[in-house]
């Protein structure tokens, strides 16, 4: 126990004073896209999420509770014509740990391009593309650790610009009261080569997340810290950035979920015309190898994105 308490008390201490210096804007926020639906159904709360490969995205440690094989795909339907996704493919083996491969891309759309007198000559378009390979290992009782490797591609008109950047993370497992905490810092890195004439830094983000399976009531709790690496006007302002979902089980095969993002019902739309902003809804479908999701979330005014996804255990 005394090793588990080190690196928790080390992670939080991490999280919450020493690195909010490097969270400053950047172009790379696609990073910080939800990219899974099944945690977009629970506003992101999946720090903590176990047996699924999704949350690699969120905690690289959660690899080590998927069993055997698994592959899950995810689509994202933005606003305007942007468009992005991913796969994942995740395989367990014996003695040495679990290790993970993932994709993602975002297709920005076609933009049209003009003259110095606005008249078009023509159109460009944009992409990223996220490379990712994943180990991961038990580290204690219960207690899991995990390490991705990145490589970005950003790519607009005829710039273009590549990165690294690394995510560790815990997962600690509580089977008794049914309680999982997770730990991860994500998205540490730098760019390899420049847009232009400069360098940007990418969207740090550490994140503290936690389930319950309540006992006697068919429901999952989560609730999620995140974005704890941005800069705030105060201490306790960071605590702000919160997030908690449900899901909801209907017997063994269907799953509703409805989450709040509280981060982006502040910041992503006008303070007197939020709407359901920041709120989120989704479904799942559960049977014995396929697993199919569809989220729903309102980002702003009149904007909704719509996820998809599947998973595969094989």
């Amino acid at each position: 126990m005394p090793l588990i308490k080190k690196l928790i008390l080390l992670l939080l201490l991490f999280s919450i004073e020493g690195v909010h210096l490097y969270a400053v804007n950047t172009p790379f926020q696609f990073l910080r896209f939800n990219s899974n639906a099944r945690a977009a159904g629970i506003a992101g709360c999946f720090e903590a999420m176990p047996d699924d490969p999704g949350a690699i995205f969120f905690n690289p440690a959660t690899i080590s509770t998927v069993d055997e094989k698994h592959f899950s795909a995810t689509f994202l339907k933005h606003v305007l014509d942007i468009n992005s996704g991913n796969v994942v493919y995740i395989k367990k083996f014996k003695d040495l740990g679990t290790f993970g491969a993932s994709v993602s891309f975002t297709n920005y759309g076609s933009f049209i391009r003009s003259d110095r007198y606005g008249s078009q000559i023509g159109s460009f378009s944009a992409n990223d593309i996220v490379v990712s390979a994943t180990y991961s290992n038990q580290l204690d009782t219960n207690l899991y650790y995990g390490i991705s490797l990145k490589y970005l591609y950003n790519n607009i008109d005829k710039y273009n610009s590549s990165s690294i950047a690394f995510d560790a993370g815990l997962i600690y497992l509580i089977p008794d009261s049914r309680t999982n905490i997770g730990l991860s810092v994500l998205h540490a890195g730098a760019q390899l080569s420049k847009f232009v004439d400069f360098y940007e830094p990418l969207p740090l983000d550490v994140r503290i997340g936690i389930n319950n399976r309540l006992r006697g009531l068919p429901l999952l709790v989560n609730l999620s810290i995140h974005h704890l690496a941005d800069q705030s006007n105060s201490f306790f302002d960071k605590f702000l950035n919160f997030s908690i979902g449900g899901e909801f089980y209907f017997g063994e095969y269907v799953q509703a979920r409805l989450g709040y993002d509280n981060q982006i019902r502040r910041k992503a739309a006008p303070q007197n015309d939020k709407q359901f902003t920041g709120l989120s809804a989704g479904v799942g479908i559960k049977t014995n190898s396929v697993n199919v999701d569809y989220a729903i979330a309102q980002y702003g005014y009149n904007t909704f994105l719509h996820r998809i996804g599947i998973n595969l255990d094989f």
